[in-house]
């Protein structure tokens, strides 16, 4: 396979070999990665899938970056999926006795208690319903979220821009301090600490999912096919509008504003100030914790993490959920209308709706990320999907590759459970 790709390669062919292995059942997978990847165009993706607690699927395909191949070990930045990795992080704290839904955060965080910040709790927090999704206000530049520290000072004296539980708004970027904020004051420990021991080092994932990438590592991480971020600019960064003509919308702001989107909501969570400076995949922010959207992983962990909540939490011969959190992380938390996301989330803690290209899925949940990664599970056919990628998409919606190839997954997994019950 790798000799025949480096041929590929040398005869200026874009097309790759997928690499990896399948189950029979799910061998389809194979050549519906091939269908969704982009021609002529440089990148590489993974693909992960578990099925009634086995691994059916492994594949990938690609480049990593440069002329190196995508191999077995490439980790991927997969921006907010990296979400869902720490709601799970949360719950089995939860599970454990150190962390309270329903319990204000002042409890566990003093200096965040002020400012109209008294009565929010966790579930505010991981239902995108604490009011705390602006970033662009909180801070002075991009810059300053590669520092973990300053960056929960900076929501410690953040003003919420609804009363917790009235209104709901994506936490696109401040989900992370937030959250992982919360786990370190309880933890007293940094957050990378209590991650590998407490999910990490238990599912076997050591070396393939990171919340600030060691320095070690950096090499494994794919990196993205694109031009640089833009280093200075010879115009203000917030050009005060005209007073005779009203602020001009970009395209993609006036698409938001059809929708009955506020498209300054949507900047406030999504465009810190200079972020057209910052270089989300520089080895300095790869390293830094930035846990709403700069976790690293492998697609195998990514499912396999999943493949716990498939399994109700019962993994592989061990609990690590119960049913009781099983049963409240999984809830529909509120069907409300979002002010950032363009689209309905269906928010549970943590985690939102599965969206596929026209399977049903009505008890399963996961999160998707921007750029084309995502992870779900579907506890109802005890499956679990995982996809990450180095090709630019440029979406907050969602990948419609991700999409198809978890609609021809549930598929398959259908065909299995329709037709032969008695499999695996």
């Amino acid at each position: 396979m790798e000799i025949l790709n480096l041929i590929q390669q040398l005869r200026g062919q874009t097309e790759y070999v997928v690499n990896g292995s399948c189950t029979p059942e799910f061998e389809p997978l194979m050549q519906a990665l091939r269908q969704v990847i982009p021609l002529n165009r440089k990148g590489g993706v993974a693909l992960a899938v578990y099925f009634r607690g086995e691994l059916v699927a492994d594949l990938w395909m690609g480049l990593q970056q440069g002329a190196t191949l995508w191999q077995e070990d490439t980790l991927s930045l997969s921006y907010s999926t990296g979400k869902g990795v720490l709601a799970t992080l949360v719950h089995i704290l939860v599970d454990k006795g150190y962390l309270d839904y329903d319990r204000p955060v002042r409890e566990y965080w003093p200096e965040f208690g002020i400012l109209g910040k008294e009565n929010i709790t966790l579930r505010h927090l991981l239902s995108h319903s604490s009011g705390l999704y602006d970033i662009r206000h909180v801070i002075h530049s991009a810059e300053m979220m590669l520092d973990w520290d300053a960056m929960l000072k900076a929501y410690e004296q953040a003003i919420p821009r609804f009363e917790p539980n009235s209104a709901s708004a994506y936490q696109a970027l401040s989900f992370g301090w937030l959250v992982g904020g919360v786990i370190e004051k309880v933890m007293q420990e940094p957050l990378a600490v209590t991650f590998e021991r407490e999910l990490v080092e238990p599912l076997g994932l050591t070396g393939e999912a990171y919340f600030g990438t060691p320095d070690t590592e950096l090499e494994r991480v794919a990196r993205p096919y694109r031009k640089p971020p833009t280093t200075h600019s010879n115009t203000p960064e917030n050009p005060k509008p005209s007073s005779k003509s009203p602020p001009t919308l970009t395209t993609t702001q006036s698409i938001l504003k059809f929708f009955g989107q506020d498209p300054l909501d949507v900047r406030d969570a999504l465009v810190p100030k200079k972020m057209g400076q910052f270089d989300l995949f520089s080895d300095d922010a790869l390293q830094a914790c930035m846990p709403a959207f700069n976790g690293v992983f492998s697609a195998r962990a990514l499912a396999k993490i999943y493949a716990v909540l498939a399994a109700g939490g019962e993994f592989e011969g061990r609990s690590y959920l119960s049913r009781k959190t099983m049963s409240q992380l999984s809830a529909i938390q509120h069907r409300r209308r979002d002010r950032v996301m363009p689209i309905s989330m269906s928010w549970r803690l943590g985690y939102h709706r599965v969206i596929t290209m026209g399977k049903r899925v009505p008890n399963g949940f996961g999160h998707m990320g921007y750029n084309g990664s995502g992870a779900w599970c579907d506890p109802d056919r005890e499956l679990s999907i995982a996809f990450v990628t180095s090709y630019s998409m440029d979406s907050i919606g969602g990948d419609p590759r991700f999409w198809w190839l978890s609609q021809r997954t549930l598929q398959l997994a259908d065909k299995v459970i329709n037709g032969r019950r008695g499999w695996l």
